[in-house]
């Protein structure tokens, strides 16, 4: 008999189910509940959790392609072997509570989340999973196997609702800023979309690389006389200035996002009067 695969107990599903959902909260510029994912994913997947340890073994499979075949086979059975040693009980607890929590303060709604390898996750989970037996865990091992060997899809292969989701954020900044996003905006903006991925990690440096060359472009056109010859230029420089000092001692999260885009915007404004 084959094993039901039970997503809310696929550590790996879930994690990916919830940075779906923070994902549309973003878009939705429902930032109370995007702080609220964050928060849970924050406590639940701390560095001591198993089931952090847990989905770290689930990525170590799920997130590799191109690999060659004899490295992708080690790699599955290394993975099997650092499974193998966590305690399942704990993972089991850690698991309901997590399950608890995103029922009682977001909703069971989560968990119908479309997530694109759901069924790569499935056969991990199986081939996990003790209850299944030797020749389902071959043909389930054959099919990871396939997915770490195959090279990952091009940008414009990538899941269709992925690109959906960035584009209803682009539109609806264009809406709300009534200007068109350039090169650099868009890359900033992919970077937010995809930040729950790696804890924000990326994000975070390109932010503080954006927030540094603003630095030096509006102090560079705060010197043009042009704009110091301006009081309203010159008072738009300066309360530029003012928020991207403050940055450093915030948090980066959607409202900066969106700050730092519209004052690359206003930057560029500025730059052109003062040409």
């Amino acid at each position: 008999m084959r094993l039901r695969h039970n997503k809310k107990r696929n550590t790996a599903f879930v994690y990916e189910a919830l940075v779906r959902e923070m994902t549309k909260s973003a878009i939705k510029n429902d930032l109370n509940k995007l702080n609220k994912i964050k928060k849970i994913i924050k406590e639940h997947f701390t560095r001591d959790s198993l089931i952090k340890k847990e989905l770290t073994i689930y990525k170590s499979l799920y997130e590799t392609s191109g690999m060659k075949k004899d490295l992708a086979e080690k790699m599955i059975m290394e993975a099997r072997m650092e499974y193998a040693k966590l305690d399942k009980s704990t993972i089991f607890k850690e698991q309901s509570s997590l399950i608890k929590v995103i029922n009682r303060s977001l909703s069971s709604s989560v968990f119908s989340n479309f997530v694109p390898n759901y069924k790569n996750l499935a056969s991990l989970y199986s081939i996990f999973n003790d209850a299944v037996n030797v020749k389902q865990k071959v043909i389930l091992e054959q099919k990871v196997l396939e997915s770490i060997t195959t090279e990952a899809v091009s940008e414009e292969d990538k899941d269709p609702i992925d690109n959906l989701v960035y584009k209803s954020f682009v539109k609806r900044f264009n809406e709300k800023y009534e200007n068109q996003l350039n090169e650099g905006q868009k890359s900033l903006l992919t970077k937010y979309v995809t930040s729950f991925v790696d804890d924000g990690l990326e994000l975070k440096m390109a932010m503080n690389e954006e927030i540094g060359t603003l630095k030096t472009r509006i102090r560079a056109a705060r010197a043009n006389p042009v704009v110091s010859g301006d009081r309203d230029l010159l008072a738009k420089t300066n309360k530029v200035i003012e928020i991207l000092e403050n940055y450093q001692n915030k948090e980066v999260d959607l409202v900066m996002v969106e700050e730092v885009l519209k004052m690359q915007s206003l930057i560029e404004e500025i730059e052109n009067d003062g040409n």
